[in-house]
């Protein structure tokens, strides 16, 4: 894990630096900022791998750090934060964040969510290999670049949306129970596995279906999950 570089966004000198220790014991490179203003001009001139972000920082807060955080990467988000509400949690991860571990943690536990991120990208790049273009209906897929496209015009997606349509997109009308897509997807169970998967759906479904409350592609099999549904194939 010694190539993996991950970024510490932390107002609190204490939280920060012991974070920075831990990681660094484990092998990984580690950068730090003290909020927003610090860690944008690094995530846009370094290769960031992973970003743990802090909520309550001076000036502009995480979800507002997030968002503009996301107009120069696609590097997975880790929210770190006393916020217990699963309303945060909810808008974490509406605005662009991959998951959310509360204070105070465990160390390993934290440790244990940055190997399942990164298993998770390790399984996206994989995926990227098979086949650069799937196209279902009006909707296309492009592997190479990330990115969505419905009937011709690029769809916008956070990291963990598009991971999520892919697998689906993967295995064409296989049913999944909400356990599977978050085992797939983010690797590590919490208190939030059904709420997370729910908003990950709803943002897709939002993006991609004509009428999101009559889905054609993304399909709530009730009593079990959900499936991809497609007539055609190419």
């Amino acid at each position: 894990m010694s190539n993996k570089v991950i970024l510490i966004v932390e107002d609190e000198v204490g939280i920060r630096e012991l974070i920075q220790l831990f990681l660094q014991k484990k092998g990984y490179h580690v950068l730090t900022a003290k909020d927003g203003t610090e860690a944008l001009p690094i995530v846009e001139s370094q290769k960031i791998d992973i970003i743990l972000l802090d909520i309550e920082m001076p000036g502009s807060n995480g979800f507002e750090v997030c968002e503009q955080i996301r107009q120069q990467t696609k590097a997975p988000v880790v929210f770190v934060s006393c916020k217990k509400e699963t309303a945060d949690r909810i808008k974490g991860l509406k605005v662009g964040g991959d998951d959310f571990i509360t204070k105070p943690f465990d160390f390993h536990e934290l440790e244990a969510r940055i190997q399942a991120i990164l298993r998770r990208n390790q399984w996206l790049d994989t995926e990227k290999m098979m086949t650069s273009i799937i196209r279902y209906g009006d909707l296309q897929i492009d592997t190479d670049r990330c990115e969505l496209y419905v009937k011709g015009k690029q769809i916008q997606l956070f990291h963990k949306e598009f991971q999520l349509l892919l697998l689906m997109a993967r295995h064409p009308n296989q049913v999944w129970t909400v356990e599977q897509l978050y085992d797939h997807i983010w690797g590590f169970h919490s208190e939030g596995t059904a709420q997370t998967v729910k908003v990950h759906i709803s943002n897709l479904r939002r993006k991609l279906e004509k009428d999101p409350a009559n889905p054609q592609y993304i399909k709530t099999v009730r009593g079990f999950g959900y499936k991809f549904m497609t007539t055609t194939v190419s």
